[in-house]
């Protein structure tokens, strides 16, 4: 007898179709970045917040804008600078006068959207990126004691240039932890420039059309938790968060030399539930160990906080994700059967 929990084949089929739907969309506008694309779709399904760094002018901008279209769903741009204040993020109170009376009443601000691009972050102050703390992790904002919720589903997608860049802030490690992904934008091809020059006009997009809404939205994030992720696999993700950290006694030699601190737990709940999604874009009902393997790098590069030495000696924090996943065995304990065979 069949587990009512567990995805039945045409569920399956047709949350996957529509993730793909989502996906091609994206790869419309987009050129090149397939890859790039599925990562966002991903931590999309698995209600993250991604931060995309990259030089300018790689199209960031034009991929949050699509992935908000497709999805039907209200967009706000933000344009971090410098001089950007806190309640330029959140909003505010304003004194009106209403019926003779003056009144304090409160004017959202640009937070207050399902999909938010925070462009170009980096280059706000510390206090105004913390702004957004409150928001990344319980979907709501407090201004003046009064706490009020964000539109839902919620959707912080921020876009860095390089830190060597001028004129721009590190992340603070408790911002960087909320964030499901952080994706490196690439250059593209030669032969995709040269699509963009003869078939888009100045480099405008296509138009695009939603793919869904948010009903279509609330069942295929109802079919990514129903998503099994075995113990096997939980305990897989738990080893290797745990061998991020430098006191660990299965942390590997490059964790041991240049980490200063590991993955927290959010860590390994980004892994698990990205996990969940990526076995679900790929037509599976149950997380194996290879989506894992291929989420766990995005999830938990950015999270590690590195050792002077690890500058000095040109080591990047993939690269000691690698040397991790590399060191870290898959088995504690069998799969039950049903489960390695997608049943």
């Amino acid at each position: 007898m069949s587990d009512p929990s567990l995805l039945a084949p045409a569920e399956l089929s047709a949350a996957g179709a529509l993730a793909q739907q989502l996906q091609d969309g994206l790869d419309r506008v987009l050129l090149g970045q397939r890859e790039l694309t599925k990562r966002v779709v991903v931590a999309c399904l698995a209600r993250g917040h991604v931060l995309l760094e990259g030089l300018p002018g790689l199209g960031k901008t034009e991929l949050v804008k699509a992935l908000a279209q497709l999805l039907g769903l209200t967009f706000r741009r933000l344009q971090f600078t410098p001089d950007l204040l806190p309640g330029d993020i959140t909003g505010g109170h304003v004194l009106e006068e209403r019926d003779g009376a003056r009144t304090l009443v409160f004017r959202p601000g640009p937070v207050f959207a399902h999909v938010v691009l925070a462009d170009e972050i980096n280059r706000a102050s510390p206090k105004t990126q913390s702004a957004l703390l409150e928001a990344m992790q319980e979907r709501r904002v407090t201004v003046l004691g009064e706490t009020r919720p964000l539109p839902q589903p919620f959707f912080v997608l921020a876009t860095q240039n390089p830190i060597e860049l001028e004129g721009t802030y590190p992340l603070p490690e408790a911002q960087l932890d909320r964030f499901l992904f952080k994706l490196d934008v690439r250059g593209v091809a030669r032969d995709t420039l040269e699509t963009i020059l003869v078939e888009r006009r100045q480099g405008r997009p296509p138009e695009l059309a939603a793919v869904a809404d948010l009903a279509k939205l609330e069942s295929l994030f109802a079919a990514v938790d129903r998503v099994f992720l075995p113990r096997a696999v939980a305990g897989y993700v738990a080893r290797l968060v745990d061998a991020s950290h430098p006191s660990a006694p299965d942390a590997p030699k490059e964790v041991k030399g240049y980490v200063r601190y590991g993955g927290s737990p959010r860590a390994a709940i980004a892994i698990a539930e990205a996990a969940r999604a990526h076995a679900l874009l790929g037509g599976k009902p149950n997380v194996g160990f290879d989506d894992v393997r291929a989420v766990a790098p995005d999830a938990i590069a950015h999270r590690l906080v590195l050792d002077y030495r690890a500058r000095l000696d040109g080591v990047t924090a993939r690269a000691i994700v690698a040397a991790l996943l590399a060191a870290v065995g898959e088995l504690a304990e069998p799969l039950p059967r049903e489960v390695a065979h997608g049943r």
